[in-house]
């Protein structure tokens, strides 16, 4: 026997996770927290540790070299991505000045930035980088940069997601190792 239950169906998950985002941001007691908020594709809310010191360090070196090497866009931390799988926090992107304009919706980016960074923290797993490196590309990316513990970037794009590069096609000047 089938139970028909009169729930509502998401239709459209950006709407969706644009809704579901502005509640969080109201809600004072989730606001007074001292976390980092993503959420999944159900509008739950993930609480996640702050960033240490180090992770912090190589998230601003990140955004000062493509401040630098990169005109015509914005740099952003802790970046609101809604994805299919809600909304994400990109650690650093770089988002053209005609993307952000046709992306934005309030506080959230309904498309990806161009370049969507990842700096790997010790609590990462491999499955967890892969998913979200997917994420943002179904989103719009059209590179994904991964920075692990030591500095070291690997940069994806779009064309071959799978397959790391040893540069940017985006930023190639950009350095395959961040400096102290």
């Amino acid at each position: 026997m089938e139970t028909t239950l009169d729930l509502p169906v998401v239709a459209d998950q950006h709407a969706f996770n644009l809704e579901r985002w502005e509640e969080i941001c109201a809600d004072p007691v989730l606001a007074a927290l001292d976390h980092r908020i993503e959420t999944d594709r159900f509008g739950h809310p993930i609480m996640l540790p702050l960033a240490g010191f180090d992770h912090g360090a190589r998230q601003a070196a990140i955004g000062l070299h493509l401040r630098r090497l990169l005109k015509g866009g914005k740099v952003v931390t802790e970046c609101p991505v809604s994805t299919a799988d809600g909304v994400k926090g990109v650690d650093v992107v770089w988002i053209s000045s005609a993307r952000l304009a046709e992306a934005r919706r309030n506080n959230v980016l309904v498309r990806a930035p161009e370049i969507c960074v990842e700096v790997v923290s010790p609590g990462n797993t491999r499955d967890e980088i892969e998913t979200k490196k997917r994420l943002y590309f179904a989103a719009g990316a059209d590179e994904v940069w991964l920075c692990d513990k030591t500095g070291r970037m690997t940069f994806f794009s779009q064309s071959t997601p799978a397959q790391p590069r040893e540069s940017s096609p985006l930023c190639p000047e950009f350095p395959a190792l961040l400096g102290e």
